[in-house]
């Protein structure tokens, strides 16, 4: 009987072994040319035309002839940093927007510490987005911005168009959760973790995390987000970088990368109790039960045109929880846009990154 098991001479294994020891070789050379500078992230040009406290206004330089729409704001969440939409001139979604000659601003809430504790989402949303929208309106003479909100992001502009519905042209949501209990819908394995752990924490578990640290620390979610994909987590710095080191390119990818996830500030206390107990644990949001500085955000006061883009395989955003926001809002210009890929690789994926910004502009365009 003849035997299907492969077979391996030593020949083949010295073989192997000595292209292994090439690849290291020219890996650890590869390591010793490259600079901070060659790994640097979030380049395109942009000037400071605003801040208050830690919270900063940017108003990007053009790269293209202006097409004349109002001015776009985008506001990334808390978690993580705005710098994901400008990660490398290649894929950016920010150059992508600025080649198709949009007016381009983005707030930058900073690196909140204990002098942030008691900030809430509020503050954030009545105060400095706030503050924001109208230092763009004033400087643009224009009575209305577009908003584009990214994640957690999503959540306070979706908040802001309902509260100040005569102050929003347009707004586009990528990857933002409005019903945090839709993942029991997909009920997809290995989707919608930080669903479930936040659900199945107490509330007071919630507080006394808080008051321990005085803020949700980055270093912990980040802690979370790689125990969502443990496999992933344990092979990308050894085979997925062992593979980058065969070619410059990918291997400076994979740092900018790596850079990024480390820069995960912390996530002001008040704000994160908001976050975690009001919205991901009581769903208040989807259910017009969330309030702001006394006033309820009820979707349906959302009267301006919405484009809800939706990665197709987020496992921390599960696509339900987002496209939920068709069913609730006050506009019947509603448009979904489902991309191919994850959380982060609908703004670094190749395949998506051709279909997102063209496809924001594109949209905007027509409600300009």
């Amino acid at each position: 009987m003849s035997s299907s098991r492969p077979t391996i001479t030593p020949a083949d294994a010295v073989a192997e072994a000595s292209a292994l020891g090439r690849r290291l070789a020219e890996g650890a050379k590869l390591f010793g040319e490259i600079r901070d500078a060659d790994v640097q992230i979030a380049t395109t040009p942009k000037d400071l035309v605003w801040s208050q406290d830690k919270v900063s206004l940017y108003r990007y330089r053009p790269l293209a002839e202006s097409k004349g729409l109002p001015p776009v704001l985008i506001v990334y969440g808390l978690i993580g940093r705005y710098t994901m939409a400008d990660l490398q001139e290649d894929r950016s979604l920010v150059r992508n927007l600025l080649n198709l000659g949009l007016d381009l601003w983005v707030v930058d809430w900073g690196n909140p510490g204990r002098a942030e504790r008691f900030v809430t989402i509020d503050d954030y949303v009545d105060g400095y987005l706030a503050e924001c929208v109208g230092e763009i309106q004033e400087r643009t003479n224009r009575e209305k911005v577009n908003l584009l909100g990214i994640c957690e992001g999503g959540v306070f502009t979706t908040c802001y168009a309902a509260l100040n519905p005569d102050q929003v042209n347009a707004m586009v949501l990528t990857i933002t959760p409005i019903d945090f209990h839709a993942d029991q819908v997909e009920n997809r394995p290995g989707h919608g973790f930080i669903n479930l752990w936040a659900r199945s924490l107490a509330p007071e578990d919630v507080d006394r995390l808080i008051e321990s640290q005085g803020s949700l620390p980055g270093a912990f979610m980040g802690s979370v987000f790689s125990m969502m994909t443990p496999m992933r987590t344990l092979t990308k710095y050894n085979l997925d970088l062992l593979d980058a080191l065969a070619d410059k390119k990918k291997f400076l990818n994979f740092l900018r990368m790596e850079k990024w996830i480390a820069d995960r500030p912390d996530h002001p206390g008040e704000a994160a109790k908001q976050w975690l107990k009001d919205l991901y644990q009581e769903n208040k949001l989807v259910e017009s039960r969330f309030e702001l500085s006394g006033r309820t955000v009820k979707l349906s006061q959302i009267t301006c045109p919405v484009l809800n883009v939706f990665a197709q395989d987020d496992h921390i955003i599960p696509p339900a929880t987002s496209r939920a926001l068709g069913a609730k809002v006050g506009t019947q210009d509603y448009t979904e846009l489902g991309l191919p890929g994850g959380h982060v690789g609908v703004f670094v994926g190749g395949k998506a990154q051709a279909l997102l910004g063209s496809g924001i502009a594109d949209w905007l365009s027509a409600r300009g």
